[in-house]
């Protein structure tokens, strides 16, 4: 069975017109098959990535794969960390050094990236079949809060989008993971 864990919980702080601190949520999903991270977070996070790794007896050097949600800096900043892992960004964030991704793909069995635009025009979410169904949101979902009152985020590219994209993890997904919390059940 796929086993999902929380590397690092993301937050986001902000005040009444910006982001002050933004940090993302950091998740490990093992298949057997492959060690995927799915978000690398800021600096400030990177301790606690590093502690959750040892806790779990996975080395860097054993991250096959990173799956980027989206390329702002709180979201990619400790991809260094996983030396041997293919970068996995969709087509309109990434660059060449990076696997693109244009379409829906099933990264391996139970694990498909899934285009969730409105955050930005490439964002991404990792849906997992595994025990129960879970989306690794991202941006798409920042906070449980915009989720539950189905409000795009608040920096957005398209909020009609992002509320499209809000809806069609919802309809699939038990537990969410969002950019910038702990889980949470549908």
């Amino acid at each position: 069975m796929i086993q999902l864990d929380i590397l690092a919980v993301g937050s986001l702080k902000r005040d009444a017109t910006s982001i002050t601190d933004a940090h993302s949520t950091s998740t490990l999903i093992r298949t057997g098959e492959r060690n995927i991270v799915v978000d690398t977070s800021s600096p400030y996070l990177r301790p606690a990535i590093k502690d959750s790794l040892r806790q779990l007896r996975v080395l860097p050097k054993d991250v096959d794969t990173v799956v980027l949600t989206h390329t702002h800096y709180d979201h990619v900043s400790n991809t260094d960390m996983f030396p041997k892992a293919k970068i996995y960004v969709r087509a309109e964030e990434g660059s060449a050094e990076n696997v693109l991704v244009s379409e829906d793909t099933e990264l391996c069995g139970g694990v498909r990236l899934v285009h969730t635009p409105g955050h930005t025009a490439g964002s991404m979410s990792v849906f997992v079949d595994s025990d129960i169904r879970y989306a690794i949101a991202g941006d798409a979902i920042p906070l449980e809060e915009n989720f539950r009152n189905v409000v795009p985020p608040r920096i957005n590219t398209d909020p009609e989008l992002a509320v499209k994209s809000i809806k069609a993890i919802m309809s699939y997904a038990d537990m969410i993971v969002p950019g910038h919390g702990p889980p949470f059940m549908k």
